[in-house]
């Protein structure tokens, strides 16, 4: 018999504005009549890849890949300079899906490049985002991990600092104070995504309430792993999934009455539903799971009320991860 009567699903999840906008703009090409594809997966999320394809959205990985005169949609990560001017030299009806805060990052970059500065760029290396990045600033140092910052943070009399949009803020602070020791001008320029901000922030919010919290999103999404670093660092034990598919082994939920539900920038919202549909029907009591779907539609419904929003991070981010719950076999 489950244990689970309720759910609750963290404020301000789904698709981030940046990768709901290129969706729409593929989906409103596609019904337009276009022969429609998007340069590189618009989301890390198959589920919804596998709906563009059958509305007749193609993904491809080259120019090359795509007919003269076809729409081709820049997904939300962005690209390098040469890559847009290559589509338009050959004819490409181009669709700008770049989101809005990345577009910053490419002029703030070029600003550092005329400036002068060594540009130091905290980013996940062959990431999208960042290779786009580059495109911008092709000397720019890319560091990731604390590890290797000795060794490729230079020491230089003018250096600028700048982020990919979803790095966790924690290590973009610390990488900046690190910084201001092998510097005699220091310029830092935060890039790091408000909305990253925001989503990490419900999410702990969420944690603080729940027995155990499952977070959704793509294996090799930055920001979801981060999602559950930030549960673990918040006392609470998490699992991580890629959908209500994952979901097998009820024994993961036993003793938890509570559970709570968050997912990365490129999960959509209602895959938190079915994921609380599923945990209700797999482990919830026998009320609860009687009524999954119903329990399930009030907890999204209570995920976009406003209320009780917090402004940063709460200060126990630095602090040890708590051991994970026994994952589920989508985990990551």
């Amino acid at each position: 018999m489950g244990t689970v009567r309720e759910i609750r699903i963290a404020r301000r999840t789904g698709f981030c504005y940046g990768v709901r906008e290129a969706i729409d703009k593929a989906k409103e090409a596609s019904a337009a009549g276009k022969s429609t594809h998007t340069l590189g997966q618009v989301v890390h999320n198959e589920g919804v890849i596998a709906d563009l394809e059958r509305l007749g959205i193609e993904t491809v990985e080259t120019l090359d890949d795509v007919d003269h005169g076809a729409a081709v949609v820049i997904r939300a990560h962005g690209v390098r300079p040469d890559v847009m001017e290559r589509a338009n030299a050959r004819g490409l009806e181009v669709i700008d899906g770049t989101c809005t805060w990345v577009i910053q990052e490419h002029r703030e970059l070029a600003r550092l490049v005329d400036e002068g500065y060594t540009i130091v760029l905290l980013g996940t290396p062959n990431h999208a985002e960042v290779v786009g990045m580059l495109g911008f600033a092709p000397d720019a140092i890319v560091v990731d991990e604390e590890e290797e910052w000795e060794q490729k943070v230079p020491r230089k009399k003018r250096m600028a600092l700048i982020s990919q949009s979803t790095q966790p803020p924690w290590k973009f602070e610390k990488l900046a104070a690190f910084m201001v020791g092998r510097s005699h001008e220091l310029k830092i320029v935060n890039t790091v995504c408000p909305v990253t901000i925001r989503r990490q922030e419900d999410t702990v919010e969420a944690a603080q309430a729940v027995d155990l919290m499952v977070v959704v999103g793509g294996r090799s999404s930055a920001n979801t792993k981060e999602l559950t670093r930030l549960v673990g660092i918040a006392g609470k034990p998490a699992i991580q999934i890629e959908g209500a598919a994952d979901l097998t082994d009820p024994a993961v939920f036993d003793g938890r009455e509570v559970v709570g539900i968050t997912g990365g920038t490129s999960t959509p919202i209602e895959d938190l539903r079915d994921v609380a549909e599923r945990v209700l029907a797999l482990a919830g009591t026998p009320e609860a799971a009687a009524r999954a779907q119903e329990l399930a539609e009030e907890a999204l419904a209570g995920a976009a009320t406003p209320a009780g929003r917090t402004t940063s991070l709460p200060t126990f981010v630095h602090a040890e991860p708590a051991t994970s719950a026994t994952p589920t076999s989508g985990a990551a």
